[in-house]
């Protein structure tokens, strides 16, 4: 299952691929990450409910970035490999 979600987000795994595994990665950098992204969903869902209240199109920017950002965060998370979340959070 792994390899079919990883070949579906692709895309988005590529960016963050260096090839190296870095010397400094450690498990709570994914488990970080994970919880990063999980805490920016919650926030696009918050940010929804409150845009559906204001009932403007430019309230739906932020509900917009907060999912993409949490959701690439989970992806990489989840999918990516040692040296995509050492690049995500700027570690060499």
């Amino acid at each position: 299952m792994k390899n079919i979600l990883t070949r579906m987000f692709w895309p988005i795994l590529k960016f963050f691929e260096v090839g190296e595994t870095p010397a400094n990665y450690k498990n709570s950098h994914r488990v970080a990450l994970n919880v990063l992204g999980a805490l920016f969903i919650f926030l696009s869902l918050a940010s929804a409910a409150a845009a559906s209240s204001v009932g403007g199109l430019a309230s739906l920017i932020p509900v917009i970035i907060f999912f993409s950002v949490g959701f690439v965060a989970v992806v990489v998370g989840v999918l990516g490999s040692s040296s995509a979340v050492s690049k995500i959070w700027g570690t060499k």
